[in-house]
């Protein structure tokens, strides 16, 4: 009965909690910065580039497969697309993707920046201000303006 307890006690306790939370805003948000580079980056960049998908750029790597799932399908070999490719059973390498992912992280990346950023400016404290002098600091003051004017 005791684990229970020790476990009760650890899912409890405020970091467990605050990880938790942070897992699932960060799936979230994970999937507004997919759909940010998916839907509103990369269309210009494909169209500032002609219309390329980078999604779809890859290196076929087994072009016997390819070309017999070509014929087979009656496919024409010079738009194959990168889900043609996989579905034919070629190995590929795909770059656009990767350089899609890469992008979908410098901006994740960034935004995170940009969050703590903030978070940071909104939780500085301003520095504290002077103490009040005692009132035997403020005697020793006036003794010594005192003694000033004097000489």
């Amino acid at each position: 009965m005791s684990i229970l307890k020790e476990f009760k006690e650890f899912a409890m306790r405020g970091n467990v909690v605050d990880l938790a939370v942070g897992v699932v805003i960060g799936a979230a948000f994970g999937k507004i910065v997919t759909s940010l580079v998916n839907d509103l980056i990369m269309p210009p960049i494909g169209k500032l580039t002609g219309g390329v998908d980078f999604n779809d750029k890859y290196i076929n790597l087994d072009h016997d497969k390819l070309d017999a799932y070509l014929k087979a399908h009656q496919l024409a070999p010079d738009h194959v697309t990168l889900a043609q490719a996989k579905a034919a059973g070629a190995t590929v390498i795909a770059y656009g993707s990767f350089l899609s992912t890469i992008l979908d992280f410098v901006i994740v990346a960034f935004c995170i920046f940009l969050v703590v950023k903030l978070m940071n400016r909104l939780w500085k404290q301003p520095p504290p201000a002077a103490p009040e002098p005692t009132a035997s600091e403020k005697l020793l003051t006036e003794i010594r303006d005192l003694l000033k004017a004097k000489t």
